[in-house]
Parts: structure tokens; C-alpha cells; sequence
């Protein structure tokens, strides 16, 4: 399954120029600052807003030049930064309206398992007044996903939520994310959610997808970082490989190498994300021994460029077919003779366990 979008809006003071080929499985994240066109493009691929264009899903037209299907025609679930749950229903009712929109030949989604996927058995009989925040918006995302769509989109379902419900939440569509074959759109201007969730990335600027691609390799990208939130860095899948009970760390495995973190509780053999910002890495040209750094990588540079600030070097380093990029002064660059090819370590100062 594939999403094809192509979309062109001129409304004076914004405008939007997109042309997408979007993985019709996993979570794609809509991440840029606010302004960039993230909301917008996703109710045009709803069909609440219009503009010129073309929309296919999975091959079915759902828009072009003679063909416009309305949203209650589009085989999609929709959630709102607010949990929007009819008031004077139930958990169960608003649920139960959800899946009456489908036909019972065409359900694909099993309301069982959406409960248990969402934690949400034991709210069935409590109308929206008697939920939490976080528990509201679950309900709401069991409700679009009862409507068996083809493709979920989320915008900013996590916004209005405060840190303790959003922390709640999370986990549960990390199991969407990994249980689910329902491909999600993700609008996000929030790096942890990005760096959590998604495998496919297209990061907006003033209308225009200025880099689209898998996160791991978009984020190492040089010719336009992506910063999530403070700093450049990457993300890297890895499962957690021991546990030094003495020191209270675990190792995370990743293809090329492994890293010492903190240990969090993390079974043996858990599947984890781990993000590596560029200003917590440091290179070397040899192993140093005298260091408190405990994760020396050997590598090799795979590509330099500038930074926002002349003074500053991004230098992006191949660990075993992994990119970590490391951010250097430009004299420190010079000193080392950094250039492709070189083999060099890479020191990891702090690295944040993500899941």
C-alpha cells in the first residue's frame, strides 16, 4: 500500500507546493515549526479543505482533476488535538457510532482488540465527563480505528495533553505502531514524539517538503539537518543486548556497534530507539583509554558540512553501516585533517533511551 500526494494552495500569504510518495505502512511523521503547512496538508488529504491536486491510496483515486471524494466517502480515521467524544454517550456508544459507519462485511478492525491494544476495556461505561485527558483520546483513537480505515490521521494528538497524560499515553501507540497495519499520518511539532514514533519522516518548511525519507537516514542527512527540538543527531533501533547489574547499565545492540546506558528496567532482548544528539559526540583519531566517556565507536567520515554558525562543522561518521553525526569546531576539524574516508572514534558522551 502507497500514498500519493500531490498538492498545490496559493492563498497569498501561504501557500503549499507538495508532491509526496508516502510508505503505506508505519507511522509518517508531519514535523515542522508552526506555519509550515502540516495541519493544512492533512485536511487536504481528509478532504475537509480543497486545492488542486491528486490523492491516491493504495491505487484508488480520491481526488484529481475529475474526481473529488467527500471525507465520509474516504476510507480514513481522523484525530483531533481534542478527544471530540459525543458528550452524552459512552465510551461504548462513541465507540459503537465508529463502527456503525462500516458495514459489518467491510470491518477489517476488531473492537476486542482495539480495547486491548488501548487499555480501554474497563472505561466502556463512563461518559466523556469521567475520563481523563489521556484516557478521552485513546477512546477517540479506538473510535477512527473502528471505522477500518486505510490510512489514520493523527493531528497533534498529544498537544493538549500535559506531560503526565502524554507520558501515559505514548506507550499505547507505540503498540499501534508496532501491531497495527494501519498506516498513520503524524502531524507533530514535538522532537520526542518524532524520534519515538516515527519510521518516515517529511519535514516541512513554509508549504514545502524540504527533506522527506526514512527517519534514521533523513535525520543523518549534512545538506539539510533536521533538527528535533535543540540539536542535529540521529536515531537508531536497537534491542537491548545485557545487563551489568553492578552498575546498573544496559547495553543497547545496534547494527554496527552497541552502547552503555542507564538502566531502565528494560527486559533482555526489548526492542528500544536510541537518540544521539551531534553536540554529545566527540571524535578521536585514536582509542583514548584515559577518558570517562564509557562508548568509544570506531568509524569511519563519511561527509562533512557546514554548520548554522561558521565556526561549527557537522562531520557525519559510518559505524558499521550506522551514521552518528558529531558536531566540532571548524578548527578542531582542521586539526584532526578530517576528511572521507578516515577512520576515527567516536565518543558518546549521553545517549537518551527512547521507549
Amino acid at each position: 500500500m502507497t500514498i500519493r500526494a500531490r498538492f498545490r494552495l496559493d492563498r497569498g500569504e501561504f501557500s503549499l507546493d507538495v508532491d509526496l510518495d508516502l510508505p503505506g505502512r508505519g507511522v509518517t511523521a508531519l514535523f515542522g515549526p508552526s506555519g509550515s503547512g502540516k495541519t493544512t496538508l492533512l485536511r487536504l488529504i481528509a478532504g475537509l479543505d480543497r486545492a488542486p491536486g491528486h490523492l491516491e491510496v493504495n491505487g484508488e483515486v480520491w481526488q484529481d482533476d475529475r474526481v473529488f471524494l467527500p471525507t465520509h466517502k474516504r476510507a480514513l480515521g481522523y484525530v483531533f488535538q481534542e478527544a471530540s467524544l459525543f458528550p452524552h454517550l459512552t465510551a461504548r456508544g462513541n465507540l459503537e457510532y465508529g463502527l456503525k459507519r462500516v458495514p459489518a462485511a467491510e470491518r477489517r478492525v476488531d473492537m476486542a482488540r482495539v480495547l486491548d491494544l488501548l487499555g480501554i476495556g474497563h472505561l466502556l461505561e463512563r461518559r466523556p465527563d469521567r475520563l481523563s485527558g489521556g484516557e478521552r483520546q485513546r477512546v477517540a483513537i479506538a473510535r477512527a480505528l473502528l471505522t477500518s480505515p486505510r490510512v489514520l490521521l493523527m493531528d497533534e494528538p498529544l498537544s493538549a495533553l500535559d506531560l503526565a497524560r502524554k507520558q501515559e499515553i505514548l506507550p499505547y501507540l507505540e503498540r499501534l505502531h508496532d501491531e497495527m497495519e494501519i498506516p498513520i499520518l503524524y502531524v507533530s511539532h514535538a522532537p520526542d514524539e518524532v524520534a519515538r514514533l516515527a519510521d518516515h519522516i517529511v519535514a516541512l518548511d513554509n508549504g514545502r517538503a524540504v527533506a522527506e525519507g526514512p527517519l534514521a537516514a533523513t535525520l543523518a542527512r549534512l545538506d539539510l539537518p533536521i533538527r528535533l527540538g535543540e540539536d542535529a543527531g540521529v536515531v537508531i533501533d536497537a534491542t537491548i543486548g545485557a545487563r551489568d547489574e553492578a552498575w546498573h547499565l544496559i547495553r543497547a545492540d545496534f547494527a554496527g556497534g552497541e552502547l552503555w546506558v542507564r538502566d531502565t528496567g528494560h527486559a533482555i532482548g526489548h526492542r528500544v530507539r536510541v537518540r544521539i544528539l551531534a553536540r554529545d559526540v566527540s571524535l578521536a583519531l585514536t582509542h583514548q583509554d584515559d577518558t570517562s566517556i564509557l562508548n568509544l565507536l570506531p568509524g569511519t567520515v563519511a561527509e562533512l558540512a557546514d554548520d548554522g554558525h561558521p565556526a561549527l562543522a557537522l562531520v557525519r561518521v559510518d559505524v558499521g553501516g550506522t551514521a552518528i553525526v558529531a558536531r566540532l569546531t571548524r578548527r578542531s576539524a582542521v586539526a584532526l585533517g578530517l576528511a572521507p574516508g578516515q577512520p576515527v572514534w567516536a565518543q558518546v558522551k549521553a545517549v537518551a533511551l527512547i521507549g
